[in-house]
């Protein structure tokens, strides 16, 4: 949500932005906004010339009293009666007029960074770099489900049977790669200086609506039924939710925060063939990080958190690129957003695998998160998200890249001892 002043005094600014983002429909909002603004504006002058008033006819009351005046004091009591029922009025008036100008201004989206490429959606989005060379072997690379298979390790018709689509078991050997790469990445975030917490998996509507647009929590949360919770996405929702409505002091900045969490989603999105599988579900672990920070170093804290995940990738063998996101393809809240792909030997391309995403003071705005400066100013703080890794989607990456001819997988060293010493997992078919 940007700030009310600067759209008031900014508005062609606004509506340019809403242009490059190719959601015009939003246009109308913004005069809408300032229609509203003015109307609270005027209703805030007129009640504090009636508070004014209501003191000084107070103390003409008083006066009156002590003279005797007692007419006089009655005909003024009933002046400071009609007075208050109009000021009641106007502040019932004006919370509607701001409960409107909310409900429009968590519509209109944040400013996007200059740096960021125009287009329409993620088909024009901009690759930025590769990291490692990507191979396609001389052999067969099998869809990711069948290398599982040969291990025993997935099993999609019992879980349908206990939870419908989009659900999964993993089993034996599989079971432990998910598990140790969760591991080995809740270990390389501590090394990078980051703090572990295992956050709440559920949140209250109000911190939805804190860190995401209303588009996005209509197509990914499930509603707990006769309660006011969500499942998280991710656990970057719970994670800056534990600031809300803090004064943060600013010599503690940064705050930095690597997340454990399952993720829940109701979008499995387009069903073609390389959808099935394990590529889009319904439920999935992740490990995430979170910065919450001063304005003027979030664009740093940006490029170190995307870094790490490129980091992490090649650590276990697996190439990787970042493409920087396009004004249409960036959710309404984010001012600038990379996503990290990992190479797909099977497919011969790249396929997400996290997302790295600078908010500004978006959410710092709607959950209330300030820093108190050194000179006592006060200010809302930036905060950023980034995947580090998302297995089961991860895996596929992985299998793909670490199989061998003879349907063996090799292990890197890095992921060895959270995999009791194993240097391969050897096929049971």
């Amino acid at each position: 949500m940007i700030d009310i002043k600067f759209l008031r005094e900014n508005p062609d600014i606004v509506k340019e932005n809403i242009k490059k983002k190719f959601q015009d429909k939003k246009l109308p909002l913004v005069d809408e906004v300032i229609e509203l603004d003015k109307k609270v504006r005027e209703a805030q002058q007129e009640a504090d010339s009636l508070r004014e008033s209501r003191n000084k006819l107070s103390k003409q009351i008083g006066a009156l009293m002590k003279e005797g005046k007692k007419d006089e004091a009655e005909a003024v009591k009933a002046e400071v009666t009609k007075n208050a029922e109009r000021l009641a009025e106007l502040e019932e008036s004006e919370n509607t007029l701001r409960e409107q100008i909310k409900e429009k201004m968590m519509i209109i989206p944040n400013i996007i960074d200059p740096s960021v490429p125009i287009g329409k959606d993620d088909s024009e989005n901009v690759e930025i770099e590769k990291f490692g060379e990507p191979v396609v072997p001389d052999y067969e690379i099998p869809y990711h489900t069948d290398i599982m298979a040969r291990f025993d390790g997935v099993d999609f018709e019992a879980a349908g049977k206990v939870a419908g689509n989009g659900f999964y078991y993993l089993v034996g050997d599989i079971a432990r790669l998910h598990s140790a790469v969760i591991s080995y990445a809740r270990d390389f975030m501590i090394d990078r200086g980051f703090t572990y917490c295992v956050p709440p998996f559920m949140i209250r509507s109000h911190v939805v609506t804190g860190v995401m647009s209303f588009e996005e929590m209509d197509a990914m949360m499930y509603k707990i039924e006769g309660e006011d919770l969500y499942l998280i996405g991710t656990s970057e929702h719970s994670m800056i939710g534990k600031f809300q409505d803090s004064l943060l002091e600013e010599e503690k900045l940064p705050y930095t925060m690597t997340s454990y969490s399952p993720c829940f989603r109701k979008e499995k999105g387009a069903h073609g063939i390389e959808e099935r599988g394990v590529y889009r579900i319904h439920q999935f672990e992740k490990q995430e990080m979170i910065v919450v920070c001063k304005p003027e170093e979030s664009m740093e804290w940006y490029d170190k958190l995307w870094q790490n995940t490129v980091d992490f990738f090649r650590s276990l063998d697996i190439p990787v690129r970042t493409l920087e996101c396009c004004s249409g393809d960036l959710a309404d809240l984010k001012v600038k957003s990379c996503d990290v792909e990992a190479w797909s030997p099977r497919q011969k391309k790249y396929f997400e695998v996290g997302s790295c995403s600078n908010l500004s003071d978006a959410q710092a705005r709607r959950l209330g998160i300030k820093v108190k400066g050194k000179d006592g100013s006060k200010y809302y703080a930036h905060t950023l998200n980034n995947t580090c890794v998302a297995p089961p989607r991860m895996l596929i990456a992985f299998l793909e890249n670490n199989l061998n001819a003879d349907g063996s997988v090799n292990i890197p060293e890095a992921l060895r001892m959270y995999m009791g010493g194993k240097e391969k997992l050897i096929p049971t078919n």
